[in-house]
């Protein structure tokens, strides 16, 4: 959900603001040619040449054919701007999409390592805003005082599209989920905003100079590289459940998202599958009060639902095959989004698209990032749940599917050569902390002593107070360090898999985790392919998806 025009071009809102619901009054935590029949012709004699039915069956399929042909063209006018009428909507479309900055971290994101076969996964981050700041947004969604006010995001969604193109996971992240801000700087202001110093939650990114920080508060967060990401705001989801025509969802029991002190998002349905669209997908998208345990969970649910739903719809190619309905759905689209420069033009979003396209329905996985809840003064809010959280986001890192539908494969050994032991330098720091658990002592000194007994002579001790980490990694800086990095892992038994590409890193890192707090050898294990239960998969085949309806809210 996106702001109401380009930054740089638009007025910046501030202040913070309050509500909930579509309806404005929900409070939120934080926000045959020419269509004939065609006749056999009769032959000498009079009789006619093969059965009329054959016949008329032909002359349908032809027709189909050339209708096919000419919708084709349609798309090759729409979507690729070619001739002179084409080439105006395709700079017009183009004129609609908003751009911002990917990133506005100073953190720069390592780049992806190819599989064996070159390529590369796709990682878009997809943002819903809050913003006030439209008339139409106005109208849909919050009180007079909401206004104008610092735009949030409410809904974040990593999407993860696999190299191989098979398949596709989701990891939703609760707006209420509390971590550290990254420091980001606005690109239009020049204002920097410093990372936080205590917990912060996760919606409040967006108000620190835009989407790139959103993304930054990802990064920092998962680890995980995010090419793209694609904001939309209240105005543009109404205005894209219009054009798709259309999504049908489903409650176990009629729902009405209404409070007595007017709270909710106003959603009304009878029990069973119904047809949403315009206003009432926002709605359903919005409903926290009235579906599971009124929070954010709850809602999250909902829209992986959604999601699912419409996906599947547009795949069924009936709302593609009206040359009407296409162009107001490109025209919804490139009015509603807000995307990373790298997604400029209506023939990038086409090519994505394209590729989206290959991973089959039954192989996309709907996902919440594993959470528990806080105490005391952040009671009601999320934290990512240690371990489980953190197996997600591995997961994602290693494009291993969701879905538990992993190949049999294993991590490359490069073939960057590795120097002699005694000449690689490694820093050995101690990461064994844990959330309950302090640094386990002298850990690092431990594993120093054991590559040098292996040979390293320049392994050295990093005292530096540092993250816990759940398991053993090492990091190294450049392509050209990543042989002697392997080289370390093979020395003390850890598995390649845990040897990482990063910018943070100047040298060869070793991080002590949590996974070896004890002496002795490395405890290496096969590293589980599974999606924890508490992440909650849904795959995107799943047609018997249904919101359970809390019993407060029935009518």
């Amino acid at each position: 959900m996106g702001r109401s025009s380009t930054r740089g071009e638009r007025t910046r809102p501030r202040g913070r603001h309050d509500g909930d619901g579509v309806d404005g009054t929900d409070g939120r935590a934080a926000r045959g040619e020419h269509g004939r029949r065609e006749r056999s012709a009769p032959a000498e004699g009079g009789h006619r040449q093969g059965p009329p039915n054959r016949r008329s069956r032909r002359a349908a399929k032809g027709g189909k054919k050339r209708v096919l042909r000419w919708v084709a063209c349609v798309l090759a006018l729409l979507i690729l701007g070619t001739g002179g009428a084409g080439y105006l909507y395709y700079k017009h479309l183009n004129g609609n999409i908003r751009k911002e900055d990917l990133t506005l971290g100073d953190k720069a994101m390592a780049d992806h390592k190819a599989n064996a076969a070159g390529q590369t996964p796709l990682n878009i981050l997809l943002i819903g805003s809050d913003a006030r700041d439209s008339a139409a947004n106005q109208k849909l969604g919050g009180a007079k005082e909401t206004f104008g006010g610092t735009p949030l995001a409410d809904v974040q969604m990593l999407l993860h599209l696999s190299a191989d193109r098979s398949n596709i996971s989701v990891v939703s992240m609760p707006r209420d989920t509390m971590l550290k801000m990254p420091k980001c700087t606005d690109p239009d202001t020049g204002k920097v905003y410093a990372a936080s110093t205590v917990d912060v939650q996760t919606n409040e990114s967006l108000g620190r100079g835009g989407p790139g920080c959103t993304v930054a508060a990802w990064y920092e967060l998962t680890g995980i590289t995010i090419d793209h990401f694609m904001m939309i705001d209240f105005a543009g989801v109404v205005s894209m459940a219009d054009a798709v025509g259309g999504v049908p969802v489903c409650v176990d029991a009629n729902v009405y998202s209404h409070t007595r002190d007017g709270k909710g998002s106003g959603l009304k349905l009878e029990e069973g599958t119904t047809s949403v669209k315009g206003k009432q997908a926002l709605q359903w998208l919005r409903t926290r009060y009235g579906f599971e345990d009124n929070t954010d969970l709850g809602r999250t649910k909902a829209q992986h639902q959604y999601l699912n739903s419409m996906v599947r719809e547009l795949r069924k190619g009936t709302k593609l095959t009206d040359p009407g309905k296409l162009m107001n759905l490109a025209e919804a689209a490139t009015s509603a989004l807000t995307v990373d420069k790298g997604l400029d033009t209506v023939k990038k979003l086409y090519d994505l698209a394209e590729e989206l396209k290959k991973a089959p329905t039954n192989r996309i996985t709907m996902t919440t990032m594993p959470n528990v809840y806080g105490t005391g003064q952040y009671s009601g809010r999320v934290y990512p749940k240690a371990e489980e959280a953190e197996q997600v986001f591995r997961m994602i890192r290693e494009d291993i599917p969701l879905d538990g539908k992993a190949s049999k494969r294993k991590t490359a050994v490069t073939k960057d050569a590795a120097a002699p032991a005694a000449e690689i330098a490694v820093s050995v720091r101690n990461a064994t902390g844990t959330d309950t658990l302090g640094p386990a002592q002298g850990r690092a000194s431990t594993v120093k002593d054991l590559l040098t007994g292996e040979g390293f002579a320049k392994a050295s001790v990093d005292s530096q107070n540092v993250e816990g980490a759940a398991r053993t990694g090492i990091l190294y800086p450049s392509a050209d360090l990543e042989g002697d990095a392997q080289a370390v892992a093979k020395a003390l038994g850890i598995p390649v898999s845990q040897v990482k590409k990063s910018t943070d890193a100047s040298g060869i890192v070793l991080a002590v985790g949590a996974d070896w707090r004890e002496d002795g050898a490395y405890p290496a294990k096969d590293v589980e392919e599974k999606t924890p239960d508490s992440a909650n998969p849904l795959n995107g085949a799943n047609e018997e998806a249904c919101m359970h309806v809390n019993p407060g809210f029935t009518w």
